[in-house]
């Protein structure tokens, strides 16, 4: 088993109902596949965990560096794993301001200042995993209810 993390720039904006189709679209192939993961957004620039067998983790790979939705498409860290880091995640999300991020530890580095996960290296990469898996994000988000999708 592998772990694939890229990070890619959209070409165009997403709103709330194109990001929910591309979840829903996600979560069927992605559960084919036997894939899971984390899918981050914030001002068009995504950050993206895959994990999985290296034949489907590499075949969706391949689909995403041809997909007309994203540009700039760079791999930023492809290693095997000893467990899945995201293996009860779907594909979701929840709607938080860079502001909101910005006062959680671990993760200000990456959304504060106008940040862009294509700038990240395997480091900082590895420091925004280790944030998300752990789940302290989500404790301190405050603010009205969080939708999830």
């Amino acid at each position: 088993m592998i772990h694939l993390i890229y990070a890619s720039i959209a070409t165009e904006d997403f709103g709330t109902e194109q990001l929910t189709e591309l979840l829903n679209q996600s979560r069927e192939a992605n559960a084919r596949l036997g894939l899971t993961g984390i899918l981050l957004n914030s001002r068009r620039s995504f950050f993206q965990v895959l994990e999985g067998e290296p034949d489907a983790v590499d075949g969706l790979y391949k689909k995403l560096l041809v997909d007309k939705r994203h540009t700039n498409v760079s791999q930023i860290i492809r290693e095997p794993i000893a467990r899945r880091y995201f293996g009860d995640w779907s594909m979701g999300f929840t709607s938080a301001s860079p502001e909101e991020l910005s006062h959680i530890p671990g993760l200000n580095d990456f959304f504060g200042n106008g940040s862009c996960f294509t700038k990240l290296d395997a480091g900082r990469a590895k420091k925004l995993l280790t944030a998300f898996g752990k789940g302290r994000w989500q404790a301190e988000l405050t603010g009205p209810k969080r939708e999830r999708v």
